[in-house]
């Protein structure tokens, strides 16, 4: 099956070197095209033993510290945005950084207000204040051109921050990218439900993901969510875009990367698909599809430069 509804080719395709299976949909030249042009490549995996990073601080006045791991290294420089309740120190965050040592280039993580080693109350936090954390980082951490990558809630925010910060981001790549996510789950509830947990103030998402099983979401949290929606309109993002997603995804579902595709006005967009991989592509295939896209974009950006 190859889905429809996006301008540009789309099949399947096998990338039997690394024993990737996707539905891949290109609007211009793309990754196949780039890792054709590389069929000696080994597949990499981050070494067992990893060279430590020492953990800063980020004091902002009337705002929580935030805890970032950085980098320091060539450019572009990559940021790692994580996903809801997610930190630094999770499995791709981790494989990211190992890759750009390998390549020697800069790269910064970090834990969102109230999450991890930050400060804050998670129960006070917004997307938007997370969306003022992601701009606090680019605008006070990161040095020169970015290539954000985003997980999930993370792939929402790096498209605020690359709307934002025009200047500085050069290069989205989206992971299981959860635009307008909860929102969007929201208003699929039937109306009794929505009214429910209004009265409620609290909405029990069951999730496989949570160590209690559910994550308890404040209904002030959804609607402040919905002042930071972008699906309904054009997004003003011009970068080059990669949106990886499984079709096993029972967390946000694929069609929602085909949406962003559709809806930023940049021309230079990928969808990549997974046959088998779930919401976290935090499998040894997954990561190296995340790092070698990285790499693409890299090596997309060096030779525009030139």
């Amino acid at each position: 099956m190859v889905p429809v509804g996006l301008s540009g080719a789309a099949a399947w395709v096998p990338w039997r070197s690394w024993g990737w299976t996707a539905a891949y949909f290109r609007s211009q030249r793309g990754l196949c095209a780039a890792l054709a042009r590389k069929p000696q490549r080994a597949p990499w995996w981050p070494p067992a033993c990893r060279q430590k990073t020492s953990l800063s601080f980020l004091n902002r006045p009337e705002l929580p510290s935030l805890a970032y791991k950085k980098l320091k290294g060539k450019s572009p420089g990559i940021i790692f945005i994580p996903g809801y309740l997610s930190d630094m120190n999770g499995t791709k965050a981790l494989a990211i950084e190992e890759f750009c040592k390998s390549l020697g280039h800069a790269y910064i993580r970090f834990d969102y207000s109230g999450v991890g080693n930050s400060d804050g109350n998670v129960k006070e936090c917004t997307v938007g204040k997370w969306r003022k954390d992601v701009l606090s980082i680019i605008d006070n951490i990161a040095e020169g051109p970015q290539i954000l990558v985003g997980s999930s809630l993370g792939g929402w925010l790096m498209l605020h921050a690359a709307v934002a910060r025009p200047e500085k981001v050069m290069a989205l790549v989206g992971v299981s990218t959860a635009a307008d996510g909860i929102v969007t789950k929201f208003h699929q509830l039937p109306l009794e439900v929505q009214k429910e947990i209004e009265i409620k103030g609290v909405w029990s998402v069951p999730s496989k993901y949570s160590e209690e099983g559910y994550y308890n979401i404040e209904y002030s949290f959804i609607k402040e969510a919905e002042h930071h929606c972008l699906l309904h309109s054009p997004i003003p993002v011009t970068c080059p875009v990669r949106l990886l997603h499984g079709l096993k995804d029972d967390v946000v579902s694929w069609h929602t990367s085909l949406q962003v595709a559709d809806r930023v006005i940049s021309k230079d967009v990928d969808v990549i698909l997974r046959k088998d991989s779930e919401h976290r592509m935090k499998e040894k295939a997954d990561i190296q599809l995340i790092v070698y896209t990285i790499d693409d974009l890299i090596d997309k950006l060096s030779t525009a430069a030139d």
